[in-house]
Formats: C-alpha cells, sequence, structure tokens
C-alpha cells in the first residue's frame, strides 16, 4: 500500500499483522506493486489507479495518504460502504469530516504508531510520525474492529446503520442526532473495554 504521493514513489506496505488480525479481505485497490504479503485475495496498483475501477466485497483501503488524494479514496470507500480503511488520525480535516463522522460505522484508534514496511518486506526506519486509526465501513468490519482490536487502542463505535452513501444521494437525515447531542449508549456487549494502565 502506498501512504504517500504516488508521484513520489514513497511505498510503504501494511504490517503483516493488521492484515493477518483484520482480514481477509477481498479487494486492495492501492497495492504496492512489489509487494512481500498479500493484503487481499485481488489487487489494484497504482498502474490500475484503484479508484476508477469497480470495488467489490470487504475491501482493504491504505490510501496514498498524500492531501490531494486521499479525499478521493475515503469518498470511494464512503460510497463502497463494505471495509476497512488504515488511515492518519486526522479528525479535523476536510475528508474526516465528509466521509468517515457520517459514513463510517465505528473507528479503532490505535494506541501506538505503526512502523509500515517498505516493498521488500523490511520494517521501516522510522514510525509514520502521526497516529493512526483503522476506520469500519459496515456493520461487519466493526465487529472485526471491536472484537479484534483489543489491546491496540479505543474502539468508538459511530452510530451509523444508515451511511448517506446508502443510496447514492447525499441528503440531509432529518433523523441523525446532531453533534452537540449525547448518543445512545452501546448495549454492554458491545462496549470496547476499558484497558487499566
Amino acid at each position: 500500500m502506498n501512504v504517500s504521493a504516488w508521484n513520489r514513489s514513497d511505498d510503504w506496505i501494511t504490517p503483516k499483522w493488521i492484515i493477518d488480525r483484520f482480514g481477509p479481505f477481498d479487494l486492495d485497490p492501492c497495492a504496492c506493486d512489489p509487494q512481500p504479503w498479500p493484503t487481499a485475495a485481488t489487487s489494484y496498483t497504482k498502474h490500475d489507479d484503484g479508484r476508477l475501477l469497480p470495488w467489490r466485497d470487504r475491501v482493504w483501503l491504505n490510501p496514498p495518504y498524500h492531501r490531494e488524494e486521499i479525499g478521493t479514496w475515503m469518498q470511494k470507500m464512503a460510497m463502497h460502504g463494505r471495509g476497512t480503511a488504515l488511515v492518519f488520525a486526522r479528525v479535523d480535516t476536510a475528508w474526516f469530516h465528509n466521509f468517515v463522522w457520517y459514513d463510517a460505522a465505528a473507528i479503532l484508534f490505535l494506541n501506538k504508531r505503526l512502523q509500515f514496511h517498505t516493498p521488500d518486506g523490511e520494517v521501516a526506519r522510522w514510525n509514520t510520525g502521526a497516529p493512526s486509526c483503522l476506520i469500519a465501513y459496515g456493520g461487519a468490519d466493526a465487529g472485526m474492529l471491536r472484537d479484534n482490536g483489543l489491546g491496540l487502542g479505543r474502539f468508538v463505535y459511530l452510530n451509523n446503520d444508515q451511511p448517506r452513501w446508502a443510496s447514492r444521494t447525499v441528503v440531509p437525515d432529518p433523523q441523525r442526532v446532531p453533534s452537540h447531542q449525547p448518543r445512545a449508549a452501546l448495549p454492554a456487549r458491545e462496549q470496547s473495554p476499558v484497558r487499566q494502565p
């Protein structure tokens, strides 16, 4: 996967433990070529431009992190509505507001900075330099983050049972709870356990 602008050829691979823990995935539309381990059954590379190709089934998305590209990838993920994305936890950005807060089912905010891998499989010399999160689109992926993310960080359920993109038309939902009003608590069995220091 590429976490930087493709035109700079900065290809960084998702750590294998993340794919093993939260997979399997059917499609990776942002795969590096070459890549030391598969991230999904089918992969599109930068030469294919996965933004233009059809997405199917459960998607793994570690998009280019460049600010001019990430929004288009996250919009496509929100429209697809099924899968998990790995991105920086840039909660103040337009793309996060537009395609995560109101469309994703859940977020797992990771408690440590990741170290990506180079295309030959070597661990990168430095960590990512910013906090990361896994974003689930669809209830099944939210369940995967909740059930398999123990000890990795804080799980946040977003209560977006009917994302805006389900109808492929963006229409404000009058039933949506405004951000200044508290949402109902999750049933006890669905709450993320609190890790004691």
